[in-house]
């Protein structure tokens, strides 16, 4: 890619073209959003998890179309919305909202967007604070005909109530729709050029890449080794969110093809590292039952829009979602480099506390899962289970995947049990593993098992639990599992 620096970044809102320049591309599209004028758009959390923020992208769904996606305004770095339409509850109505509350042009009802009538009319807003983003949360699943509970599960609120805001999915869930917003999307393109930007911060430079290619972003680590990779930006914008570093370099994957793939044989199938949560939801359902399970509980849909797999093991939290689950599964990474590509199980590569098996300059490619069960298989048993404070919203206390392959006989042949939350890296219990091999599918080879991995692992107490009860939910979960798959 050309290494010409660029020190404006353009996008559009609500169909009006925007160019910047002198901002950080690390601030978050929230803050600017707010700095421009545009307070439509609430600040809540500033984590992700209240939904106030939400707005809509164009981006590529699942089936590879252009969608409206609700996404956290508050977790995406301004640079990543170079190129993309970004549309907020101001922009949405049939008039101009003014910009003053001074200036007096009142908003009839035949200027309100379907799912904006529908709030009124249920009266699902009372602060009005929460509004704009289950408006937008709405929106995007009213163009996708998915109005729901589930479509609003990402946005908090604390005056109205759930069930006014019900009513009003359930009053457009059935709309016929054509206009301008639909046909905004038959002619919307979701590629995403390749960027080069450059700007002063408080005195710091600070440069942001989005390369087309796999090739390309080996070279720019090459240039830049301190330079930090961005994918979806659900973690990393947190800490952009708060102002709690600087990011001299990014370089943003998500326009990487080569990473955002998905391929299926008789044998496995391979994840791009690139691929958003909600894709792998949408294209692999009922494949790996576990792996949909966690999905679910992941996070709501505004994050699923934008996390991704490699993120979500890149990072190497000990408290990740999805590590246990592919843990369970035999995962296996592709890691490309200076030197080339290699392959390397998941279990391999966590080596301590956000420390992992990368090697300078290389990335995550993809991820490999496996398909068939042990030979002479009769049954595959495989569940996820996430401990945590709330359902979807919410981090995990500890997080734990089973996979267990019995023959005819109910004997085991086959078993891996991965947890999170429980170590300083995500980790299978090998020895109780290793103790299950050949043993009857059995409540007392459960019983037998117990001991064994009540000291398997040495959590941590911490705000969100005690190692004791991290110790208990350790084996409690195991036990969970055998009954539900007895």
């Amino acid at each position: 890619m050309t290494q010409q620096l660029d020190v404006q970044l353009s996008f559009a809102i609500n169909g009006e073209p925007v160019s910047v320049k002198d901002f950080s591309p690390a601030m978050t599209l929230l803050e600017y959003l707010r700095l421009s004028g545009r307070a439509g758009t609430k600040e809540g959390c500033g984590d992700g998890d209240c939904g106030a923020c939400t707005v809509a992208l164009i981006g590529e769904g699942a089936d590879g179309q252009p969608h409206y996606q609700a996404v956290n305004s508050c977790l995406i770095p301004l640079g990543m919305v170079a190129g993309r339409q970004v549309l907020t509850a101001d922009g949405i109505t049939n008039c101009q909202i003014p910009k003053s509350p001074l200036v007096k042009e009142p908003v009839t009802a035949a200027d309100l967007h379907p799912v904006q009538a529908a709030m009124v009319e249920t009266g699902g807003s009372q602060c009005g604070y929460c509004t704009p983003g289950f408006i937008m949360s709405l929106f995007a699943a009213y163009y996708d005909g998915t109005p729901d509970d589930l479509s609003v599960e990402g946005n908090l609120c604390r005056c109205t109530g759930y069930i006014p805001i019900r009513r009003a999915a359930q009053m457009v869930a059935d709309a016929t729709i054509q206009d301008q917003f639909s046909e905004q999307l038959v002619s919307a393109t979701t590629e995403l050029l390749p960027l080069a930007y450059t700007t002063q911060n408080n005195g710091h430079s600070e440069r942001f890449y989005r390369p087309t290619q796999l090739s390309e972003v080996l070279d720019l680590l090459l240039q830049h080794p301190d330079a930090t990779l961005v994918a979806g930006a659900t973690d990393l914008g947190l800490e952009m969110s708060w102002h709690r570093q600087q990011y001299p370099v990014l370089i943003s994957l998500e326009a990487i093809a080569e990473l955002k793939q998905i391929h299926q044989t008789e044998d496995y199938v391979e994840i791009g590292a690139a691929v958003p949560l909600s894709h792998i939801e949408a294209n692999l359902h009922g494949i790996f039952p576990s792996l949909d399970e966690m999905i679910h509980w992941f996070a709501a849909r505004q994050v699923r829009n934008r996390a991704t797999l490699g993120g979500n093991i890149g990072t190497a939290s000990p408290i990740g979602d999805l590590p246990p689950v592919l843990l369970s599964l035999d995962a296996i990474l592709k890691l490309a480099g200076p030197g080339g590509e290699r392959t390397l199980p998941l279990a391999n590569f966590f080596t301590g506390y956000r420390q992992t098996e990368l090697q300078p300059g290389e990335v995550i490619v993809s991820v490999q899962i496996p398909k068939a069960p042990t030979a002479g298989t009769a049954r595959r048993l495989a569940q996820s289970y996430k401990i945590g404070k709330r359902g979807t919203d919410d981090i995990s206390i500890v997080a734990a995947a089973f996979v267990v392959d019995v023959d005819s006989s109910n004997q085991i042949l086959h078993a891996r049990l991965g947890y999170g939350g429980v170590a300083a890296t995500p980790a299978r219990a090998i020895a109780v593993e290793d103790f299950l091999i050949g043993q009857p599918w059995t409540m007392e080879t459960i019983q037998s098992a117990k001991p064994i991995l009540q000291e398997a692992f040495t959590p941590l107490t911490d705000l969100r639990g005690s190692a004791e009860y991290r110790k208990r939910l350790v084996v409690n979960l195991f036990e969970k599992f055998f009954v539900e798959f007895s």
